[in-house]
C-alpha cells in the first residue's frame, strides 16, 4: 500500500497498533469530528473540549492494543472520550448533582426536541449534573447502573437527574414552540 492510499478500516487498526504515523493521522482525521462532538456534549467550552479530545486520542493510541475487535471500534474510542471528559469535569469539580425529592419521572422529551436546531444550547443550559446524566443516557445510550458507576452516584440519583433534565428540556421546548 503506498503512502497516499488510505488504509481500510481493518488495516487501519493494525497499522495504528504498529504505531504507523500515517495510520494514526488517518484515524484522527476520520474520527475527530465525531469525537469532538462527543466531548462537547459534556464540556461547554470548545477549547477545553478540544484539549480533552486530544488527550483522549493520545490514550486511544497508547491503548490501541487493548482493543479486541469484539465491538464497534468507534464505540471503543467514544468510551475513551467520555471517560476523559468525565475525568476533566471531576478535576474541575464540575460534577454537581441537584437532589430534589419532588421530582417525578416524566415521559420522553417531545419530538420537537429532535428538530430543534439549537439542541446543543438547550443541553448546555441544563444544570451540570443532570446534563451529564442526560447525555450519557439519551445520547450515548448508557443504562442507569453504568451511569451510576461512571459518575460515582446512586442509581436513584441517575434516574432523578434524567427526569429533571427531561423536565427542564420540556419547559424550554414549550417556551420555544
Amino acid at each position: 500500500m503506498n503512502s497516499k492510499t488510505p488504509f481500510s478500516d481493518s488495516e487501519l487498526i493494525i497499522q495504528v497498533q504498529k504505531s504507523n504515523r500515517l495510520a494514526q493521522k488517518q484515524l484522527f482525521n476520520q474520527f475527530s469530528p465525531t469525537m469532538l462532538s462527543t466531548c462537547r456534549q459534556y464540556i461547554k467550552d470548545l477549547h477545553n473540549a478540544e484539549d480533552v479530545m486530544l488527550c483522549a486520542f493520545m490514550k486511544v493510541f497508547q491503548n490501541i492494543n487493548q482493543y479486541r475487535n469484539d465491538g464497534s471500534f468507534e464505540g471503543w474510542i467514544r468510551k475513551i472520550m467520555i471517560r476523559e471528559s468525565l475525568s476533566f469535569l471531576r478535576s474541575k469539580k464540575e460534577l454537581i448533582f441537584i437532589e430534589d425529592s419532588n421530582q417525578s419521572v416524566l415521559s420522553v422529551v417531545s419530538q420537537q426536541y429532535e428538530t430543534t436546531n439549537d439542541y446543543q444550547k438547550l443541553i448546555d443550559d441544563l444544570p451540570k449534573g443532570c446534563r451529564y446524566v442526560f447525555v450519557l443516557s439519551v445520547i450515548e445510550g448508557y443504562k442507569h447502573q453504568e451511569i451510576a458507576e461512571m459518575l460515582n452516584i446512586s442509581i436513584g440519583t441517575s434516574k432523578s437527574q434524567l427526569a429533571y433534565a427531561k423536565k427542564l428540556l420540556k419547559q424550554q421546548i414549550e417556551l420555544i414552540g
